[in-house]
């Protein structure tokens, strides 16, 4: 029980730090992602680390089973029945930045529904959109394109997709396809 409740407590600051984040720094590029195991979030950290970006975190009201298969099936229903992910939060004033890089990971060939959430919550029109996505194989599928639909109005940039099992050890991929798009120098 005491777990439990520490892990509450440190979700509650996370959601806190996550919300106060986006939106105050100086930044007019914002990083968004989504991480179920932690390979889209090293992705992210490297992105906020070579830009400076200000983050958001995307997090699903009801949390998908830590059990990966479990995980897998929970997600594969959301999107056959294409049912949206009620998302926490939103970014308070995503007019503000020029440039959003979305993360999320390769979930049945398409992003992680609670990007698609996130999405379809926030009009990007008008903005430059770079995503990016890890996989165990899939590469990125159909989720560049699908991005692509669901960011209507934005400018969408090259994605990146990095194999989850390097996610961890790709700060030179990620930077190489940084200085590709030209948000670093």
């Amino acid at each position: 029980m005491k777990t439990v409740k520490l892990i509450t407590a440190i979700m509650a600051m996370a959601l806190s730090v996550n919300a106060a984040n986006a939106g105050t720094g100086g930044s007019n590029i914002l990083v968004v992602w989504y991480s179920w195991g932690g390979n889209t979030e090293a992705i992210g950290k490297f992105i906020r680390e070579l830009t400076g970006a200000d983050v958001f975190v995307i997090e699903p009201v009801e949390p998908y089973p830590t059990d990966y298969r479990e995980c897998t099936e929970v997600a594969k229903s959301e999107i056959n029945a294409g049912r949206p992910k009620e998302i926490k939060g939103n970014v308070p004033d995503i007019g503000r930045y020029d440039v959003v890089l979305v993360g999320t990971p390769n979930w049945w060939s398409t992003m992680a529904p609670p990007v698609l959430s996130f999405l379809n919550g926030h009009d990007l029109s008008g903005k430059t959109v770079a995503p990016f996505v890890t996989h165990g194989g899939g590469r990125e599928a159909r989720c560049f394109t699908d991005m692509q639909r669901a960011a209507s109005g934005a400018r969408v940039l090259k994605g990146l997709a990095v194999s989850g099992n390097r996610a961890n050890g790709s700060k030179s991929e990620v930077e190489r396809w940084l200085r590709e798009i030209g948000l670093i120098g």
